[in-house]
């Protein structure tokens, strides 16, 4: 039990750490954004199992030899309220700090979500009496403001917004390629992928991988979305819209033009070679295969 426990704070502590760090530095990425969303998203959940887990087979060790008998053993043990002799102290004060760890993270996740959402519920409201909806584009309303900006409000009752500044300032195909921008991240869910990486940053910001790891996301998706735009629209009129559209989105939309602008240009201007199908699906596999192993660990110690 104990080597399973070393085991899975040391595939956590890693998974955190260097690897989040290496993977915010890593080229590929760009060259497969849904890949390396998935992946990320694996990091996370895989961080997450192993060293949530790591403290639960440490503590339950006493009460099974895996974790289904485990579980079993400490509801009895909780019934009889003979807990802390079946445990013992170590393993008790190990069921104790995982359980508030995990707790705090449920709760910091929580509480972004609870946050996130009414922020957009309020603006999703002065949208509805301020702005204006665009016959022309389905679903979308014109901000009557001279500065150009674009962003939308994710959810059921999503938002695609634009202002009179972007359809003064940009021609037809670079408005086209704005709204296919925006589209990607409502269509896609962009906001539900970036929410995870929020609250863990939220829980622990002293662990500068899990920073990264917020950076990283919020970069890919601009990528993936930048992508879409540019499979219906010229690479021309794609540059030049996130040249012209720069202006401050609020906090709880998800603006496509407000953050590293030169890089995603030169992106758009010299794409970079796809990686082959094989890696591709070899990084797939590999996304599946990193949540299994903590998971089976879990499951069989």
């Amino acid at each position: 039990m104990e080597l399973t426990a070393l085991g899975l704070v040391v595939l956590g502590v890693l998974l955190a750490e260097p690897v989040s760090r290496s993977l915010a530095l890593a080229r590929w990425p760009a060259r497969d954004p849904v890949g390396a969303l998935l992946v990320w998203q694996a990091v996370g959940l895989a961080g997450g199992l192993s060293l949530l887990g790591a403290g639960l087979v440490y503590a339950l060790a006493p009460l099974g030899q895996n974790l289904i008998p485990a579980v079993g053993g400490l509801v009895r043990s909780i019934g009889g309220g003979t807990l802390l002799v079946d445990l013992g102290a170590p393993h008790l004060i190990a069921l104790v700090v995982t359980v508030l760890l995990g707790a705090r993270l449920l709760l910091v996740l929580i509480s972004v979500t609870v946050r996130t959402l009414r922020a957009r519920r309020r603006h999703r409201d002065l949208l509805d009496v301020l702005a204006t909806p665009w016959p022309a584009a389905p679903g979308t309303r014109v901000l009557d403001h001279p500065i150009p900006v674009a962003y939308c409000l994710p959810g059921r009752s999503s938002r695609l917004v634009v202002s009179a500044g972007v359809l003064e300032r940009l021609a037809p195909d670079g408005v086209r390629a704005v709204l296919a921008h925006e589209r990607a991240h409502l269509t896609e869910r962009h906001d539900l992928v970036v929410l995870p990486f929020v609250a863990w940053g939220a829980t622990a910001p002293f662990v500068r991988g899990m920073v990264c790891a917020q950076l990283a996301v919020a970069a890919l998706i601009e990528m993936r979305a930048d992508d879409v735009a540019a499979g219906c629209s010229a690479q021309r009129e794609l540059a030049g819209a996130l040249r012209t559209v720069g202006g401050s989105a609020p906090s709880a939309a998800l603006s496509s033009f407000t953050s590293a602008v030169d890089a995603r240009i030169a992106r758009i201007a010299a794409p970079p070679a796809p990686l082959s199908p094989l890696v591709r699906v070899g990084i797939r596999l590999g996304a599946v295969a990193l949540v299994a192993v903590p998971t089976v660990l879990l499951l069989q110690f």
